[in-house]
Formats: C-alpha cells, structure tokens, sequence
C-alpha cells in the first residue's frame, strides 16, 4: 500500500524544501498542494473568490491534476501543464489563501490529493494533509517558526527566485495576515493533528530540522 508522510504548517516556515528533500531521501513523490491552491487561484484570477459558487465549481469541474516522477524530479501538473516558480509571488499567495477557505474549493482539491495519494507514496506539504486530508498518515508533522523568522526566510527565497521582494517590515505583517485568514477560516483552519510531530524550526537551520524529521519519519515508516 502507498505510504503517505504529511508536513503541514503556516507560511513561510520551509516546509516545501523540506518535503521535497525528505521525499527525494525516501525514494517517493512529493506533493506540493500550496502550489494546487496558487494553480486554482490563479486559474479563476483577480477577486475569483467572490465569483458565484456555480461559476466556480464548474470552472474547477475541468481542471485535471497529475504528479510524475519522485523526490527532487517529482513534477505537479494541471491539465498537462507543470506548475512552476510563477506561482510564488506574494500577490498569489494572498488570492491562494483567500480561495482556501470557500468549500466547492477545497471539496475539489482534497478529492484531487486523495486520489494522488491513493494512487503512490508520497510526503504531502500543506496546512491541513494531516489533520484532513490524509488522516491515516504514516506519519504527520508540524512546521512551525515565529513570523519574523519565516519573513527573513521568504525575503531570501524571492530574491533567490530573482523576484524583487517587499521591504522585509512588511512581509512580516503579510504573514500575520495570512496566518491569521488560515488558522480562524471556518473549514480546515490552519492547526496540528492531534497526532503530529511539532517541529520549532526558529532556532534550527536546514539541516537540524532535515535530520529531525529524516530521522522520525524512518522510524514511522518501520512500524
């Protein structure tokens, strides 16, 4: 049977790194699903969060997505298109976390990721994989770091991206807005499985929290 390992936690905190290195250690596909909310939000444009539901699932309705490959070369496409670095802007981040919390979307992603997951093993990266998506996990973590941690980390990812990012003063008020819409929306709120493993990544740099969650999810896979 597939094993499904799931890392969620709030923006900005690595966990798309990590998931994509963890799964290229454990020989399995990486699923990006913040990369399925920004491909849908992008999909229905500018304000497609306040189209009229109908309008919305029947768009989602022909949307197809597919994952190839494994580890580093694992690749997420929509309609045969690979979803790439376009997605990243702060702008789609913001559209993404607003077409989050209206349910004919999530309804149509979380069937999407399901059937993924069903279909191969993979690490999952997310806000809800643990706690709704992927319930039966084999293993479930929680990323987490304080905002202006994840602000500095996200200035440097976007300059690496050789985008021109905000001043860093405010992204760090862009990810208190954002963490605010993800953890209070009414459907799936951003918060740990009962049964996660909670990782502070603050102090940590890439490599402590790689080993710590290589480590763990070795011994999950073992049971």
């Amino acid at each position: 049977m597939p094993a499904v390992i799931t890392l969620d936690g709030p923006a900005g905190v690595g966990k798309t790194t990590l998931a994509r290195r963890l799964a290229a250690a454990l020989g399995v596909a990486f699923l990006d699903t913040g990369a399925m909310y920004r491909a849908v939000a992008m999909s229905l444009g500018e304000n497609g969060w306040e189209l009229p539901e109908a309008e919305i699932a029947e768009r989602l309705s022909r949307l197809c997505f597919s994952l190839h490959g494994s580890g580093e070369e694992t690749a997420l496409a929509m309609d045969g298109f690979a979803l790439g670095d376009e997605l990243r802007s702060e702008e789609v981040g913001r559209w993404a976390s607003l077409v989050a919390r209206l349910p004919v979307v999530r309804q149509c992603l979380v069937t999407a990721q399901r059937q993924m997951g069903s279909a191969k093993s993979l690490v999952a990266e997310g806000r809800d994989m643990g706690s709704v998506v992927f319930t039966q996990a084999a293993c479930k973590f929680f990323l987490d770091a304080r905002p202006e941690v994840r602000a500095l980390r996200r200035y440097h990812q976007l300059l690496s991206l050789g985008q021109t990012p905000q001043p860093l003063e405010e992204l760090v008020e862009a990810l208190r807005i954002r963490d605010e819409q993800d953890r209070t929306r009414p459907i799936s709120p951003l918060k740990p499985a009962e049964d996660a493993i909670i990782v502070d990544t603050s102090d940590l740099d890439v490599e402590e929290v790689f080993a710590q969650l290589q480590a763990q999810a070795a011994a999950c896979l073992r049971r």
